[in-house]
């Protein structure tokens, strides 16, 4: 079964359009839309075995590390560009995002909302970096270096010059309504529709 967060977005990309999907991973996000939207699709994926995964669905898939740049992309040259829960494992996710909205006319990033009530009392009773079934890692061997919450994510955004156009949450089981009110503690994923601002 596909996580929320990809189940949620599909809305938000027009059929028949031009989609990068940045850590695409196997590829089965692109295949979907492909055969339920019609896109053209593109993967951008760094680990081999993914790349193979995805080549095998039938993706157009490229091998890149999108921390060394995304230069090789003309402004503009997709309709929609996807970071789907990527952001955190970026070296510098400052760039990817600048990136992205240059790119692409429409940007859609989620990532974990590290401000979530679990993680802040997990961290603040136990003294110790949080380990759930959204963050199964421990801190020496996680792939997530740069975690952020929701209001982290919002000022980045207003510093790049980066419109939000529309954005969604994810709640914990009994917590949608709460997270609707107070989504920087009560998400756990954040679900977010950016573009570069108009000058």
């Amino acid at each position: 079964m596909m996580r929320y967060d990809l189940t949620h977005i599909q809305p938000w990309i027009a059929a028949g359009s031009r989609v990068l999907d940045l850590g695409c991973g196997d590829g089965e996000f692109l295949q979907q839309l492909t055969r339920d939207k019609g896109v053209q699709g593109t993967g951008l994926e760094n680990d081999l075995s993914n790349i193979v995964a995805a080549a095998g669905r039938g993706i157009n898939v490229i091998q890149q590390d999108m921390d060394k740049g995304l230069n090789n992309f003309a402004d503009n040259s997709f309709d929609t560009v996807v970071l789907a829960h990527a952001l955190q494992v970026l070296h510098n996710p400052h760039r990817v995002l600048a990136d992205m909205v240059r790119i692409g006319r429409d940007a859609i990033v989620t990532f974990p909302n590290f401000g979530h009530w679990r993680c802040r009392t997990y961290l603040g009773f136990r003294g110790r970096m949080p380990v759930s079934k959204m963050l199964p890692y421990s801190w020496y061997d996680t792939p997530n270096i740069h975690f952020c919450t929701i209001k982290d994510f919002e000022s980045l955004c207003a510093s790049l010059a980066i419109q939000i156009t529309d954005h969604a949450i994810v709640a914990g089981e009994g917590e949608t309504t709460l997270a609707r009110l107070a989504p920087n503690v009560f998400a756990t994923t954040a679900i977010y529709r950016i573009r570069r601002c108009e000058s």
